[in-house]
């Protein structure tokens, strides 16, 4: 074998143990790539276009605005790592053995996209709707992570709702710290 073939065989070792595939058809995993990503990119496009905040000039005067906003900045970068995460995470389930666990999970978290994606529509502006909305968001992404978790432990840590902001936040930390490594300078 030469160091390219090792090196392919390395790579789709990597990719089996990533996306919990093993034992399962290529056309089973690209099934449920597209499944997940699709079912996330349409929540993010109902989220983002189809429903709008109400706003007027009365709300506007009693500062009871909405305070969710679209990214912007450094934000609108790291958000969708961590959307990604739980997607990541749906198709680890996606490919795990089938069973009753499995289908709750994936239930799941097509409730939780569903929910974040109706509730960052919304944009709720009173306390009341925030609470309701950042509860049931939490909720449903703990409940996922829990069913994910009886599945394949990695699933159930990448669903993690803080676990996953977590990572994406230290991954970014390590890459900053090595870019100023590199133009670090002397006096």
């Amino acid at each position: 074998m030469t160091d390219i073939d090792e090196a392919i065989d390395d790579v789709r070792d990597a990719a089996t143990d990533f996306l919990n595939s093993e034992g399962r058809s290529a056309s089973h995993v690209v099934a449920g790539i597209i499944i997940t990503a699709g079912f996330a990119l349409l929540a993010s496009g109902i989220a983002s276009g189809a429903l709008r905040p109400k706003r007027s000039l009365k709300r506007f005067r009693n500062r009871d605005l909405p305070i969710t906003e679209k990214p912007q900045g450094a934000f609108s970068l790291i958000l969708p790592a961590v959307f990604s995460a739980t997607t990541l995470s749906a198709v680890r389930v996606w490919n795990a053995p089938p069973a009753r666990e499995r289908t709750a999970a994936l239930g799941l978290w097509a409730a939780a996209q569903t929910v974040n994606a109706v509730w960052l529509g919304l944009r709720p502006a009173s306390m009341w709707k925030q609470v309701i909305a950042a509860m049931s968001s939490a909720g449903l992404a703990a409940a996922f992570a829990h069913e994910a978790r009886k599945l394949n432990e990695g699933a159930g840590k990448m669903a993690a709702p803080t676990g996953a902001g977590v990572r994406v936040g230290n991954y970014i930390h390590r890459k900053a710290s090595q870019v100023g490594e590199r133009f670090r300078t002397l006096h």
